[in-house]
């Protein structure tokens, strides 16, 4: 097998410029950027390194094969023709699973049970046995079908990238990891200035920015389904986390975070000290309506509430024209705020000097940006 395979980050759509900007930091060049994933060149210390390091994808797959199917049965030859016996050995657990889209092989379930039987074939065959126990660390495969190209990957990465090990519970509507962390890369936010979000609900945004900023791998307390891989040394495993620890950086922080619901607050004070940086962050119950910090400069980036039913719209309407009145008391303040509302900038009050499309699940929101007047 070869040194080095192709490495596919699956993200959130509009989340791909910054984990091929990421990727680049670690020091491998993208190959391919497309709509949710990016590619690169590497080896499996390149795999240890990005489950550790990758802030906004959500997982890291190892490319076994790509090519064209319109049958079941070149699916069948196609998959056959992988050395599985290079990636799983034979008491691997291999379950498969994928998605199917624009394509002649429309059934899911029928595209998961052949990729299963070609691959168990294929390691009847190499390894001489008639029946795989599959009683020993799981190797996760996944398939992508997309207009007739198929494409078989091996995931490293088990749990997604998002779910950190630092939030144990969460609030009703929790924002994923990987979405606070590009609100916090595009805000280029100084670590000498003050931070504030004052909707923090679990705490993932004011979190996510104590750990940018002291440069915390946001994988480095987390374990990852590749670590059971036979061919992965434990020494690379070892070795990139020692690299992560290394790296952190000693700055001082001053980050504060604020909700109007206690439980939110006590919370948020939980998750932080799992992540190990509650003394970075002050976290106090206040209502985002009256908040003011009294700093010339800073940079607020939050998550108000969304609402779901036609009152509850209303309501966020609202807190979006009151919190316009308290925001714009801290003029110099930049500004990052994530809501799906497309009339936003009508009820703050004002134009933002950027937008930026992501998606929050399956909701598309944007991220209304008002820069520091002092940028």
């Amino acid at each position: 097998m070869e040194n080095k395979f192709e490495i596919i980050i699956p993200t959130l759509f509009g989340m791909e410029a910054f984990v091929s900007r990421e990727v680049r930091r670690l020091g491998y060049e993208t190959t391919s950027v497309e709509d949710g994933r990016v590619v690169f060149m590497g080896d499996y210390e390149a795999v240890c390194r990005a489950n550790l390091w990758i802030r906004t994808g959500e997982r890291v797959l190892i490319k076994l094969a790509e090519f064209n199917a319109l049958s079941f049965e070149e699916l069948f030859e196609e998959v056959y023709s992988i050395r599985w016996q290079d990636w799983l050995p034979a008491d691997a657990a291999f379950p498969v699973k994928g998605y199917s889209l624009k394509s002649q092989l429309t059934s899911v379930p029928s595209c998961q049970s052949i990729i299963k039987k070609a691959a168990a074939k294929k390691m009847w065959s190499a390894y001489g046995i008639e029946h795989l126990p599959e009683n020993g660390s799981l190797y996760q495969i996944q398939f992508s079908i997309l207009k007739d190209r198929v494409t078989i990957m091996l995931d490293t990465s088990g749990e997604p990238l998002h779910k950190r090990g630092y939030r144990r519970l969460s609030n009703a509507a929790p924002l994923r990891e990987t979405i606070a962390a590009a609100m916090i890369t595009m805000s280029y936010w100084k670590f000498e200035q003050p931070f504030l979000d004052p909707f923090c609900g679990s705490g993932t945004i004011p979190i996510e920015a104590a750990m940018f900023k002291r440069n915390i791998a946001p994988g480095i307390n987390r374990r990852f389904a590749a670590e059971e891989f036979k061919a992965i040394p434990t020494a690379l495993w070892s070795k990139a986390r020692a690299e992560a620890r290394d790296s952190i950086y000693n700055v001082p922080l001053e980050i504060y975070a604020s909700d109007l619901d206690p439980e939110c607050v006590e919370l948020s004070r939980a998750n932080a000290k799992n992540a190990g940086v509650d003394e970075f962050i002050s976290i106090s119950k206040a209502d985002a309506r009256k908040v003011f910090i009294d700093k010339p400069d800073g940079t607020i980036i939050c998550n108000p509430p969304y609402g779901e039913r036609m009152g509850e719209i209303k309501e966020c309407e609202r807190l979006y024209r009151d919190i316009g009145k308290s925001f714009n008391k801290m003029n110099n303040w930049a500004k990052y705020i994530l809501v799906p509302n497309e009339n936003f900038e009508k009820l703050f009050g004002m134009k933002a000097d950027k937008k930026r499309k992501l998606y929050n699940g399956m909701l598309k929101c944007n991220v209304y940006q008002y820069f520091s007047k002092r940028r």
